[in-house]
């Protein structure tokens, strides 16, 4: 399918609805719903029961600017299916965060408020943002975490962050900061509690060179998007009395291999796979946040 033209009219709105969020919190969505229909000249609402539907809708979008309203996982489903129809170029999206995943809308800086996010989708502006792409075509729009971080931890750093860089520039790139400290620092595990795989051996190679190799065993990588199109990498390897130094890079892409591994990418868990490549695209997706 062609790319969509860029020459949708801002007044012409495409709500597409995640059952998620219906179920999670059906007064946000209704409030969201009245905002934008009462700002937009014409509003068109799609009520998508499953992935397919959801797919389908945003398909048949046309002229139209898709408002996604839902949580991290719905924002992700949509930038992979605009990714995989190679749309991502000539479609910017908003978003209204409702649901129970909301760290990544958070750390990118769209307002967790129903009407403040509604208003920021009729009155804010598009950002060119950078995306990670794996070598199985999958996207990352935050961070990569191996091993993976539970869930509620990457969403606690992405609050604590976001509400502290209000006044920054770039509050999403403080953000991604704190969730590489997050996934290099993990909370203690209580006693008694189950405990994962524990050191891995792997090889972290940034551009072709290698960060460290299957001798070193380690304890959390971290891959972000960083700014001007490459990505920030942190390694923590294993310590043994004192606490070890994390091993640091940038790149444009980024290889793991070695014992099969899991990773969790977003608010999305995979693997176990054996090798894993991602590289940086720059600017690649378009996300409409506040101007101010």
């Amino acid at each position: 399918m062609a790319e969509v033209a860029t020459s949708a009219r801002p007044d012409q709105l495409l709500l597409v609805i995640d059952p998620v969020a219906r179920r999670a919190d059906g007064e946000s969505v209704r409030i969201a719903k009245d905002v934008l229909s009462a700002g937009a000249a014409h509003t068109k609402v799609c009520l998508p029961d499953g992935p397919e539907e959801f797919a389908r809708a945003l398909r048949r979008r046309g002229s139209r600017r898709p408002v996604v309203v839902g949580d991290d996982r719905a924002l992700l489903r949509a930038v992979t299916l605009l990714h995989r129809h190679r749309e991502l170029a000539g479609c910017a999206l908003s978003l209204v965060p409702v649901g129970p995943v909301l760290g990544l809308a958070r750390s990118l800086g769209v307002p967790t408020g129903a009407v403040a996010a509604a208003r920021a989708v009729l009155e804010g502006a598009e950002r060119r943002l950078d995306l990670l792409v794996d070598d199985s075509d999958g996207v990352v729009l935050g961070a990569v975490g191996i091993p993976p971080v539970p869930r509620r931890g990457l969403g606690a750093a992405a609050e604590g962050a976001a509400d502290g860089a209000a006044d920054g520039a770039r509050p999403w790139l403080r953000t991604y900061h704190s969730l590489v400290r997050t996934l290099a620092h993990p909370r203690p595990v209580r006693p008694g509690a189950q405990v994962g795989a524990g050191p891995a051996r792997l090889r972290v190679e940034v551009d072709g060179v290698t960060l460290v190799d299957l001798d070193q065993p380690v304890e959390a990588v971290s891959v972000v998007p960083g700014t001007a199109g490459v990505a920030e990498v942190e390694v923590r390897p294993l310590s043994v009395g004192a606490e070890a130094s994390p091993l640091t890079a940038a790149g444009r892409t980024v290889t793991v291999s070695g014992a099969h591994f899991r990773y969790r990418a977003d608010a999305v868990e995979s693997g176990p796979v054996g090798r894993r490549t991602w590289t940086v695209r720059e600017g690649a997706w378009g996300l409409t946040l506040p101007t101010r």
